[in-house]
């Protein structure tokens, strides 16, 4: 038995060791099992309609839960962290700002490639694994997964935070069939009487740990489909965000000091550093296309993003 946990403990430390050359941030281990209190905090969340659109937040609520439904014979869930921070966080010529996770190409595919290789190497060592990738592409509650890894806590942006690496991270998983040693959960929040993020969020979609998304400016311009941004919000709210927003983030003590990332991959394009007020309001699908091809702001399209441009300029903002 001893010999087995020795084992079980070098694989683990050789894991993350892995998953550090290949570039990631941080790692952590946690078993896989059912995720009963997140369950329940979620289902309260539903209970209350704030997942406004996202109905694909009301599927398959079983398997977020559990990822041995999602994976068969798992055992363990790898959770990865990957920075974004960037060096330079504005679009210095813009007045209108697109969120710093969307600057470079999507990191969905970033992240998955990445995370396709550590499963490579790690079948080198064991033979082959029932696994699967994951990176906010699947039903799975992905901050519960990484806090219970011990990558760090939820704030009350409802954020992972990390205490080291802050909020602009990126989180993926490796749930394999693998029996290993797992990090211990992260229990205390670090956010103490701080209420920055609460007070800086100019729709008040913030509570004390918890979102209302048909306030949040990032579902606006990203999630909701309406023809035209809801009555409820007024321009000057916006805050010139034409994709997603970073309010809470950058307020946040806990990225006072974050490094910037080390990913070409994820920095701006030179023409998108280039954008001026009158080249958003003139856009078209085929500056759409080679601005925004392969990111991330593909996911509210042209028209999303035309319309949120839109509502700015048609409110001299």
């Amino acid at each position: 038995m001893l010999l087995q946990q020795l084992h079980k403990e070098q694989l683990s430390d050789w894991i993350k060791s892995e998953a550090e050359a290949l570039g990631f941030s941080a790692c952590g281990i946690s078993k896989a099992e059912e995720l009963t209190e997140d369950a329940e905090r979620m289902e309260h969340w539903l209970e209350k309609n704030m997942q406004g659109e996202m109905s694909y937040l009301e599927r398959n609520r079983e398997k977020r839960y559990d990822v041995r439904l999602l994976v068969p014979g798992a055992q363990a869930v790898i959770t990865v962290l990957y920075n974004y921070n960037p060096e330079n966080p504005t679009l210095e010529k813009s007045p209108y700002k697109i969120a710093k996770y969307a600057y470079g190409k999507d990191y969905h595919y970033v992240i998955k490639d990445k995370l396709k290789k550590l499963l490579k190497r790690i079948e080198e060592r064991t033979g082959k694994r029932t696994a699967r990738a994951f990176t906010d592409s699947a039903p799975l509650l992905d901050r519960a997964l990484a806090r219970k890894s011990g990558l760090g806590f939820i704030g009350k942006n409802t954020l992972l935070i990390n205490r080291k690496l802050g909020s602009t991270l990126f989180i993926g998983h490796l749930v394999i069939d693998l029996e290993l040693s797992t990090d211990e959960e992260t229990t205390v929040n670090f956010c103490g009487s701080c209420t920055k993020c609460i007070q800086a969020c100019p729709t008040e979609a913030l509570t004390p740990f918890e979102l209302d998304a048909r306030k949040c400016i990032s579902y606006l311009t990203i999630e909701y489909r309406g023809q035209h941004l809801p009555k409820s919000i007024r321009p000057e709210q916006m805050s010139q965000w034409v994709f997603g927003c970073d309010i809470c983030q950058d307020v946040c003590p806990w990225n006072r000091k974050v490094p910037a990332h080390k990913e070409p991959l994820f920095e701006a394009s030179e023409k998108l550093k280039s954008m001026k007020r009158e080249d958003w309001i003139n856009l078209d699908q085929a500056t759409f296309k080679v601005l925004f091809q392969d990111t991330a702001v593909e996911r509210t399209g042209f028209n999303g993003l035309k319309r949120n441009i839109d509502f700015l300029h048609e409110n001299n903002l």
